[in-house]
């Protein structure tokens, strides 16, 4: 019985051994993978952008200039060795009061010196970070960025939340569009201000080009709240550059190049395409429809209705071509009245035009707006929506 008893006892004690040396296993191999260098793209200026752990970075073999709107070294620096952009997802507890703190740590995490580096944080991941290059001549430029808008995409003049000076009350969620521009020319720090504002200008193309919303108002997002920017030059190039604006083919390159990786990034983080767009809901949205709204009122002019049901449908029409090409018009109509780029009686009057349009392609009598508002706008083309729903309900049972 003794040995009996003892012989289990080692074999308990071996068991734990083994579970201990593989725990230790598991995470020293987890932490030498999450560490591990992926080397994404040669830039033309010779540096290497690469991904580790939950950062992107652009590594400088030589001197490079650099504006950064981040407050990590942000502004303008020439003697910085590197610049990255971080997935702070999986930060905890962290506020405008230590930010700068934990971007230091990341830094050093990531072996490059805090003093001589910019960084970003964002809340989209690396691994859907996009990059592409555009070059006329001699001239290079390549935009680095990752995306995201659908948590926090705002328009310019959206109503802000707060006013407090010299720091937030807290972090805004990051949801940014963060964008690294790299210019393979030796260009002076005023014109890198205007690359900045070129590269600015191609991001808002590109969400206007998508027709994202503004999660603040019934307006067309122009970015995030919480978007990032830098811009990289090389004073060692042979290519001396005195404008970036549009007219010149530095603003050319920027604008294409800064375009397509937005785009790139925005698909790649949240699938927002122009597949994805074409759809009623996604177009009405920012003006208030959505399914609940569309059900709410289902129920009060029509009546009561299994609600899966009811979505079910809804679905399926939502991105039906004869409804999807109305309401861009409609909506665009909306939004025109609203810039006063058309008076309210030319609202009223092309308002019902596209609404007996669009009834007559579903064969349902067509709601009629009365009066120059965009309230009762939106209740005719919600009542046009719950029209064809209840027909076509109605048809299937």
């Amino acid at each position: 019985m003794y040995w009996q008893a003892k012989s289990e006892t080692m074999k308990k004690l071996s068991l734990r051994l083994v579970l201990l040396l593989s725990v230790i296993f598991y995470y020293s191999t987890a932490q030498c993978m999450a560490n591990e260098r992926s080397d994404l793209y040669i830039l033309s200026t010779g540096d290497t952008v690469y991904r580790q752990d939950t950062s992107v970075i652009v590594a400088f073999n030589s001197p490079k200039a650099v504006l950064s709107t981040s407050k990590f070294n942000g502004g303008y620096q020439d003697n910085l060795s590197a610049v990255f952009n971080h997935d702070m997802k999986q930060a905890v507890g962290v506020t405008a009061d230590n930010y700068l703190d934990y971007l230091k740590h990341v830094a050093k995490n990531l072996q490059l010196n805090p003093k001589r580096v910019t960084g970003m944080g964002t809340a989209a991941s690396m691994e859907n970070t996009a990059i592409n290059s555009a070059s006329y001549q001699t001239l290079t430029v390549t935009a680095i960025a990752t995306g995201g808008v659908e948590g926090n995409g705002g328009r310019a003049g959206d109503q802000a939340d707060y006013f407090l000076t010299g720091k937030k009350r807290a972090l805004y969620k990051p949801g940014t569009i963060n964008i690294i521009l790299v210019i393979d020319a030796d260009i002076p720090p005023a014109i890198m201000a205007r690359a900045l504002v070129t590269c600015t200008e191609a991001k808002t193309a590109a969400l206007q080009e998508l027709m994202a919303g503004s999660k603040f108002s019934s307006g067309l997002a122009t970015g995030s709240g919480t978007d990032q920017t830098m811009i990289i030059a090389n004073p060692s190039s042979s290519l001396y550059l005195e404008d970036a604006g549009k007219h010149s083919k530095l603003g050319e390159l920027i604008g294409r190049t800064v375009k397509q990786t937005v785009k790139e990034a925005l698909l790649k983080q949240t699938g927002l395409s122009p597949q994805k767009q074409h759809s009623v809901l996604r177009r009405m949205n920012r003006y208030g429809v959505i399914e609940e709204t569309l059900y709410q009122q289902y129920v009060q002019d029509i009546g009561l209705i299994d609600k899966e049901r009811f979505l079910t449908s809804l679905r399926q029409l939502d991105k039906e071509s004869p409804l999807v090409t109305g309401a861009s018009l409609y909506i665009h109509l909306l939004d025109q009245f609203q810039w006063e780029l058309v008076s309210g009686d030319e609202l009223i009057q092309a308002g019902n035009e596209l609404l007996a349009l669009t009834a007559g392609k579903y064969h349902v009598s067509p709601p009629v707006m009365h009066s120059a508002e965009v309230t009762p706008a939106i209740y005719a083309w919600s009542s046009l929506v719950v029209k064809i729903l209840a027909d076509r309900l109605q048809v299937e049972s």
